[in-house]
């Protein structure tokens, strides 16, 4: 190995919220100068769009129903192993600072270290998110539009000691040294959707509003009966402004956070000899459709950016491929010159980077969380994105066409071929309808663990998760 390796992830990051994106208004400037020096995927995804299960997938480089990991009650616990585990196997230094969302700072997980780790609260984490054989309303969805403005949290401050942590953890390390790989993972612009003064004052003057206007009645019914148990209510059109206006302003405050760790490693002279990733768990609606938070396969949710510079990149290239977070694992790993385990799905994120762009690979997720009446999937391939439901029907997007997705043709009968050819994709997979049943009996026992449905509900739900040191406000 000759270089070392830096990644970088935000939680609920949509990819449209970022300069190098083309979003003219948001002020991204740390994001984009490592955009200007390395690739940008424009079309890449998460394998789940919710925290818990897209983080193990991330961490094992398989997709959420090969390791069972449905929801955020079922953590990471070290098994099957990380991508951290096959470093650690060949003498690699490897460790994290920041949110990692698994069971607790006790599993071996394949960290030498874990500076100001972010993990499930209790080691269960949200067990009202398991309960779907009728959706519960979770009261505190509420919060979503009740919190949001200008302002301090506890997440801005955890943020700023993640970046601190980073940047004193680089000044120990020098060129020429030993090998090593990093993980920092900030948790903005995670909502509560509060920003600091100087970053809300930024956006504060231009009356932003979501492209998409919410459907009603026209909202495809797995969707509604998402919004109705995420207690999508209290949206009024200035909240909806103050809430993107603080969104954005998370998006400035996390890339100055950014900033000052990409600053870091400039001053350690370690630019030259790393690779630096950044991108995030899973994005967010941001008022698109009516909807915020994650949870849905809209490419606001299921998107991510995804950037990648350092030693080999190509710089200032844009790539068409559609790729997966599951294409970091094996990069880190070849590039490290470990073994990369079978199970591993993915390509190499940084030969995919170098590659001529393949328009027709294709891009999965899931989703078998809070809010879902059954399980979502996704194939995205070429121009076309299905969404299958189980037990509904299906949507189908031409996101050439059609980047904002517009127009539904998942009924529409001249596009039966389409369908086809996305559902034998899909097939090849996995059996959608075996892994539903499957997600919803293993929920079941997990709520049963916790007392029954009744004794879930009524303690509710705890919205996101708090930093370390707090404890979650429960809502019933």
């Amino acid at each position: 190995m000759t270089t070392n390796q830096l990644i970088i992830m935000s939680d609920e990051h949509t990819r449209k919220i970022l300069g190098a994106y083309g979003n003219d208004v948001v002020q991204t400037p740390n994001l984009d100068r490592l955009a200007a020096r390395g690739t940008l995927f424009e079309a890449a995804y998460c394998p789940c769009p919710i925290c818990v299960p897209s983080r193990a997938a991330f961490a094992t480089g398989q997709y959420v129903h090969a390791t069972g990991h449905w929801d955020n009650a079922q953590p990471y616990t070290g098994t099957p192993h990380s991508w951290g585990h096959a470093l650690q196997q060949i003498g690699v230094e490897v460790g994290s600072i920041g949110k990692l969302h698994y069971r607790n700072d006790q599993d071996d997980v394949g960290f030498d270290f874990q500076h100001l780790p972010m993990h499930v609260v209790g080691g269960h984490g949200d067990i009202l998110g398991s309960v779907r054989d009728e959706l519960p309303v979770r009261q505190k969805g509420l919060a979503m539009a009740e919190k949001v403005g200008r302002g301090d949290t506890s997440y801005s401050a955890y943020d700023r000691s993640i970046a601190d942590c980073a940047v004193d953890w680089l000044a120990t390390k020098k060129p020429g040294g030993a090998p090593w790989i990093c993980f920092v993972s900030f948790v903005t612009p995670h909502f509560p959707l509060i920003a600091p003064d100087e970053f809300y004052d930024l956006y504060a003057a231009k009356n932003l509003s979501p492209q998409k206007t919410d459907p009603g009645d026209l909202q495809h019914p797995w969707i509604k009966q998402m919004r109705q148990c995420l207690n999508m209510v209290g949206w009024t059109e200035e909240r909806t402004t103050t809430a993107l206006t603080a969104y954005y302003g998370l998006v400035s405050f996390m890339d100055a956070q950014v900033g000052r760790v990409l600053d870091a490693l400039e001053a350690q002279g370690l630019t030259s000899t790393t690779q630096v990733i950044y991108t995030s768990d899973h994005g967010d609606n941001v008022g698109e459709w009516g909807m915020w938070g994650k949870s849905t396969m809209n490419e606001e949710s299921v998107g991510v950016p995804m950037i990648v510079a350092g030693p080999g990149i190509p710089e200032g290239k844009t790539s068409k491929t559609p790729v997966n977070l599951l294409d970091i694992p094996t990069a880190l790993l070849k590039s490290a010159g470990a073994q990369v385990p079978v199970k591993m799905i993915g390509s190499s994120l940084y030969d995919l980077a170098q590659a001529e762009d393949d328009l027709n690979r294709v891009v999965f997720s899931e989703y078998h969380a809070m809010g879902a009446p059954t399980g979502a999937f996704m194939i995205r391939k070429g121009r076309w994105k299905l969404i299958h439901y189980v037990g509904h029907e299906p949507q189908l997007f031409d996101l050439q066409d059609d980047p904002e997705e517009l127009n539904d043709l998942g009924t529409n009968a001249d596009y039966v071929s389409v369908r086809s050819d996305l559902m034998q994709e899909l097939h090849t997979i996995c059996d959608p309808e075996a892994i539903d049943r499957q997600t919803k009996a293993d929920q079941a026992a997990t709520v049963a663990q916790h007392g029954g449905r009744a004794s879930v509900v009524e303690k509710g739900g705890f919205g996101a998760t708090p930093p370390p040191g707090q404890s979650p406000e429960y809502a019933s």
